[in-house]
C-alpha cells in the first residue's frame, strides 16, 4: 500500500521535493508489511540475530559487570529452566512452528476465515492449560528447585525459587506471540519476528541497570516479563492487527483445527530435544559448583550468538517456504531446497568454528570482564567457549533438518529420535562430569548434538524425504581445508602480537587475527573453485522483489 504523504510533506515547495530520497529507493525489505522472499527473509532474519546478539552480549556484559560469576548469577540462569520447561512440554516449545504448517495448508487452500476461526480456539484453549500449569509452578516451584539443583545453598536456591516465580508468567507472552507470530511468517512478514527479540533483550538490560540497587538480581527477572509483554507478544499482535487478523475468545474443543494442532504438536510436548535439555543437564550437574552454572552458560550464549545467525535465522526464515513446497508436493524442490541449505550452513560453520577457536580468549575477555567477573572467570569460560565452538556446524545444520521434518508434516520422527539420543546421553554427561567436571559437561555437549545431527539427516534420507548424497560435498571439502589454513593464519598472527588480557591488546588480537582468517579464508576459497564467495556477494547485491515458493530454488541459489 503507497504510503500517504505527510502535511509537511504537502506543504513543501517544487523545489524542495527534489532534495528528499525517493519513496522507491528505500529497501522495500526493511518495511515492516513487506513480503519477502526466501533470501531476503534468511539476510533480514541474519541482520536481526546479528543484532539481537550484539545485544546480548550487551546484557551479559551488564550481568557479569554487576554480579559476577557466583551464586547470584546461577540463581537466575536457573530460574528460567522451570519456564522454560513448562512451555516446551505443554505447547511443543516453539508454537510458531506447527502453527505455521497447519496455516500454509489453510491459504494454499484459500480458507483464510477457517484459519482464524482455528487460531482463536487453539490460543484460548492453550492460554487457559498454560495459564493453569504457570499456577501450578508458583505453588511447586521450591519443590523443583531442591529436586533439580541439588548441590544450592539455602539461600542460593530461595533465590532461585523467587525469580522463577517472577518469570513463570512471561510464558503466557511467549505462546501468544508465536501464534500472531505464524501468521505473520505465512504471509512472510519477518520484520515483526526480526524486531521482537531486540525489544525482550532491551528489557533484561534495562532491569538491571535501572532496577538493580532497588531489587538485587531479582531486577534481571523484571525486567524480562517486561521484554516479553513489549517483544514478542506486544510487537507481534500491532503486526498481526494490522493485517486485519481478528480473534475471539473460544473454548470449543472438537474444533477439528485444533485436533489438528494437537496431532502435530503432542510428539513436540512429548519429546525432550537435546537442544532444549542440554542447558538443563548442564545446569543440574553444574549446581554443585559455584559460579560453573553461570561459566557454562556464558560461554554458550557468547557460542550460539554465531549459531542463531546461521542455523535459526536460516531456519526460521525457511520454514514456510518449505511447508509451502512440501504442501504443493514438489518434493524434488523441496529435497532440494534442504540440501542446499545444508551446505551452506556448514560450509560457514566450518569457517566461523576456526574464527571463534582462534580467538576464544580475547574474545571471552572483551566482552565479560570487568566489574565482578575476574581473569580467572575469563580463562574457564574461554575453555568452555573453545569446547562448544567446535561443535557449530551441527547444531546450525539440525535446526534445519528438524524443520525438514515439520514442514512436510511428520513431527513424530524427529522427536522420537530425539528423545531417545537425549535419554541416551544423560549417562554420558554423568560420566564425563565426573571425570572431568564442567569441562566434561561441554564435551558431552557436543557428543550428543554430533549424534543427533546424524540422526536427523539419517532419518530424512531414509524416510525419502531429503536424500544425502544431495549435499555439495566439494563444496564442504573447500570450506573445511579453508578453515584449517584460515586458523593456521589467524594463530601465527596471533602469536606475533602483545598477549590477551589488557583490553586494547584484545582488540588488536580480535582485529589483525580477524583480517588474517578472513583474507587467508577467501583466498583459499578462491583458488580451489569456491561458489562462496562469488553467491555471498552476488546475493548482496540481489534486490528481486518476486515472492513465490515456485521460485524457492532461484532464491537459494
Amino acid at each position: 500500500m503507497q504510503e500517504k504523504p505527510s502535511t509537511r510533506e504537502a506543504r513543501q515547495s517544487p523545489q524542495e521535493k527534489p532534495t528528499q530520497l525517493p519513496a522507491r529507493t528505500r529497501p522495500k525489505w526493511l518495511r515492516l508489511s513487506h513480503e519477502h522472499t526466501a533470501f531476503s527473509a534468511t539476510l533480514l532474519l541474519m541482520v536481526s540475530a546479528m543484532l539481537s546478539r550484539v545485544i546480548g552480549l550487551v546484557r551479559i556484559k551488564v550481568i557479569a559487570y554487576l554480579f559476577g560469576a557466583g551464586s547470584l548469577t546461577d540463581a537466575y540462569n536457573t530460574a528460567f529452566q522451570l519456564p522454560d520447561m513448562l512451555t516446551y512440554l505443554l505447547v511443543g516449545g516453539t508454537a510458531s512452528i506447527t502453527f505455521i504448517t497447519i496455516l500454509s495448508r489453510y491459504r494454499e487452500q484459500g480458507r483464510e476465515h477457517e484459519s482464524e476461526e482455528a487460531l482463536s480456539v487453539i490460543l484460548s484453549v492453550m492460554l487457559l492449560v498454560l495459564g493453569t500449569a504457570v499456577i501450578l509452578g508458583e505453588i511447586f516451584a521450591p519443590l523443583y528447585t531442591r529436586i533439580f539443583f541439588p548441590g544450592f545453598d539455602a539461600a542460593t536456591a530461595a533465590l532461585c525459587t523467587h525469580m522463577t516465580r517472577i518469570l513463570l508468567p512471561a510464558q503466557l507472552c511467549f505462546f501468544a506471540g508465536g501464534v500472531l507470530a505464524a501468521v505473520l511468517l505465512v504471509r512472510k512478514q519477518f520484520a515483526w519476528q526480526a524486531v521482537s527479540p531486540l525489544v525482550y533483550n532491551l528489557g533484561i538490560i534495562l532491569g538491571g541497570v535501572v532496577l538493580a540497587k532497588h531489587f538485587g538480581v531479582s531486577s534481571l527477572a523484571i525486567g524480562a516479563v517486561a521484554g516479553a509483554i513489549a517483544g514478542p507478544f506486544l510487537l507481534n499482535y500491532i503486526g498481526a492487527h494490522r493485517i486485519g487478523l481478528r480473534l475471539r475468545f473460544s473454548l470449543n474443543w472438537s474444533h477439528p483445527g485444533l485436533r489438528e494442532w494437537v496431532r502435530m504438536s503432542i510428539p513436540l510436548m512429548i519429546g525432550v530435544s537435546l537442544v532444549s535439555a542440554d542447558t538443563w543437564i548442564l545446569s543440574h550437574f553444574a549446581s554443585q559448583g559455584r559460579g560453573d552454572i553461570t561459566k557454562l552458560l556464558y560461554a554458550k550464549t557468547l557460542f550460539t550468538a554465531p549459531m542463531a545467525i546461521l542455523g535459526q535465522a536460516a531456519g526460521a526464515a525457511s520454514m514456510p517456504f518449505f511447508a509451502a513446497l512440501a504442501g504443493q508436493g514438489k518434493h524434488r524442490e523441496f529435497a532440494s531446497a534442504v540440501n542446499r541449505i545444508v551446505t551452506r550452513i556448514f560450509a560457514f560453520a566450518f569457517l566461523l568454528s576456526a574464527w571463534m577457536i582462534g580467538l576464544a580468549y580475547p574474545a571471552v575477555d572483551l566482552v565479560l570482564r570487568g566489574g565482578f567477573f575476574r581473569h580467572a572467570d575469563v580463562g574457564q569460560t574461554a575453555l568452555y567457549f573453545t569446547l562448544f565452538a567446535g561443535s557449530l556446524c551441527f547444531w546450525s545444520a539440525q535446526a534445519i533438518y528438524a524443520r525438514a521434518f515439520y514442514a512436510a508434516g511428520n513431527t513424530f520422527t524427529p522427536m522420537a529420535a530425539s528423545t531417545a539420543i537425549t535419554a541416551a546421553s544423560i549417562p554420558i554427561y554423568w560420566y564425563l562430569f565426573h571425570r572431568m567436571g564442567p569441562v566434561g559437561l561441554a564435551l558431552a555437549s557436543d557428543c550428543g548434538i554430533v549424534v543427533q545431527t546424524l540422526a536427523l539427516a539419517w532419518l530424512l534420507h531414509f524416510k525419502r524425504l531429503v536424500a544425502w548424497n544431495g549435499l555439495e560435498y566439494s563444496e564442504l571439502v573447500r570450506s573445511l581445508g579453508a578453515a584449517v589454513l584460515a586458523f593456521a593464519a589467524l594463530d601465527g598472527m596471533v602469536h606475533l602480537l602483545p598477549r590477551a588480557g589488557i583490553f586494547r591488546h584484545d582488540l588488536l588480537q580480535l582485529g589483525c587475527g580477524t583480517v588474517a582468517w578472513m583474507a587467508t579464508a577467501w583466498m583459499v576459497l578462491h583458488f580451489t573453485g569456491s561458489k562462496l564467495p562469488q553467491q555471498l556477494t552476488q546475493r548482496f547485491r540481489n534486490r528481486s522483489e518476486v515472492v513465490s515458493p515456485a521460485a524457492l530454488e532461484q532464491a537459494l541459489e
